[in-house]
């Protein structure tokens, strides 16, 4: 009899109707597939299991997490190999099943099934969100979402983000070629929100999902402005007020957990938004842009910066990613940057400038995977085996998808405009102060 390996790579070609762009390592220690590919490790039947019973992303996703599927060499070039091997999106259970018509296929699947073993679903890895219920992005939803996401513990995001502590896409002036580091893009993306808002002493800012404070601590001690930070994160919160307090800056800048729809004390000279609006959903984002544009004096510049799918021919069948849904962002959203532009000015903003800044987050996201393997083994024991490897599959993929071009990320500059139709705005573009 064939052993594992071999029986594995003739099954999946069978069932694909084309070979396999990577090499096979199965539980018995053998090998097979084309040399010198990138390495699947098939450490053991149940991740069989796992694709059989969810096939797609979500099985490939829960095989990984559990430890069940693994990656020999470059992660970058394997994920890149193995993305044309799975169905990428929910409906795939359509393209299943009029493949199941082929008896090529029947066939392959009958001989996955033999060899996977006893035909029990494995239950899913316990970092996986389950049992949702209601309405998705109230209060209690979103908090509970926001929690699942970023209480895994300071000290894990201290080993992923590094001294900077921000969460969002860098901005390289300097390429690493010529020594700009992470720390360096990240101040640089801080500080040009900083100039398209150009803030300015005495005014005030309110800083929505305003993380672990960079950007409030930025704002307050390069430009002299009084800061509102809110987050819903607990462990953000405790993290960034003590970070404020040691930077002496407890008099300008207030940390508070708060949902924005509960903030009430403008208005405002300037708003920024950066990487929080994905969390807020399609069918309250009007209601989110609506809540900016009350809590702003006229003439008050937003500064929302914000993560962008492609448009689809048929927007209705749009679908979360899986894995990200369940693993990452729980009922996260993501809209074309067109829909964002639109939705802000039906709320009664004027977009002024939208600058797309995607290849920065590819560099962004590929310097957070070498943070986190660099530091691998306490990752895990802060953070569990699972969950850091859920990290870092979601932020490798990630930067394959910004290189890619599948998504994009954008900073959108708009205003109040005073009763007059005055945006206080400069003349030439790109100049903001």
């Amino acid at each position: 009899m064939a052993d594992a390996a071999s029986r594995l790579n003739g099954l999946f070609e069978q069932l694909l109707g084309a070979p396999l762009p990577v090499r096979i390592r199965a539980w018995d220690g053998s090998t097979a597939g084309p040399p010198g590919a990138p390495v699947l490790v098939v450490r053991n039947r149940r991740a069989l299991r796992r694709l059989l019973w969810k096939p797609g992303e979500l099985g490939l996703a829960r095989a990984w997490v559990a430890g069940d599927l693994d990656v020999e060499g470059d992660l970058y070039t394997a994920l890149d190999a193995i993305s044309g091997m799975v169905w990428e999106r929910d409906e795939d259970a359509r393209t299943l099943a009029e493949a199941l018509r082929d008896p090529e296929v029947r066939a392959a699947v009958r001989g996955l099934v033999r060899l996977a073993g006893p035909p029990l679903p494995p239950a899913p890895p316990r970092e996986e969100v389950r049992g949702r219920r209601g309405h998705l992005h109230t209060r209690r939803t979103d908090k509970r979402a926001i929690s699942h996401h970023y209480d895994v513990g300071n000290d894990f995001y201290e080993i992923v983000l590094g001294p900077s502590m921000v969460y969002s896409c860098a901005y390289w002036e300097a390429p690493e070629a010529k020594g700009g580091t992470l720390e360096d893009a990240q101040r640089d993306k801080l500080e040009l929100v900083c100039r398209k808002l150009a803030l300015k002493p005495g005014q005030r800012l309110l800083d929505v999902g305003c993380g672990w404070g960079s950007m409030a601590i930025q704002a307050a001690r390069e430009h002299g402005v009084s800061v509102v930070g809110i987050t819903l994160s607990q462990e953000q919160a405790a993290y960034a007020r003590k970070r404020v307090a040691d930077e002496g800056l407890t008099d300008r800048i207030e940390i508070r957990v708060q949902d924005y729809r509960d903030v009430r004390d403008g208005p405002y000279d300037a708003i920024s938004s950066i990487g929080m609006a994905e969390h807020v959903g399609a069918d309250r984002y009007l209601r989110y842009a609506r809540d900016l544009h009350g809590l702003l004096e006229p003439g008050g510049r937003l500064l929302n910066h914000q993560i962008a799918r492609r448009p689809q021919r048929d927007e209705s069948a749009y679908n979360v990613n899986a894995f990200i849904d369940a693993y990452v962002f729980p009922d996260g959203e993501l809209a074309p940057v067109g829909t964002t532009v639109t939705q802000l000015e039906r709320a009664g903003f004027e977009v002024r400038d939208v600058e797309s800044i995607r290849e920065h987050y590819a560099l962004t996201l590929r310097r957070w995977v070498t943070n986190l393997e660099a530091d691998w083994r306490r990752a895990e024991r802060l953070a569990g085996p699972g969950r850091a490897r859920v990290w870092r599959l979601y932020m490798a993929a990630s930067a394959l998808a910004f290189e890619h071009n599948r998504i994009g990320v954008n900073q959108v500059l708009a205003v109040k405009p005073r009763e007059s139709g005055s945006s206080g705005m400069p003349l030439r573009a790109r100049t903001w102060n």
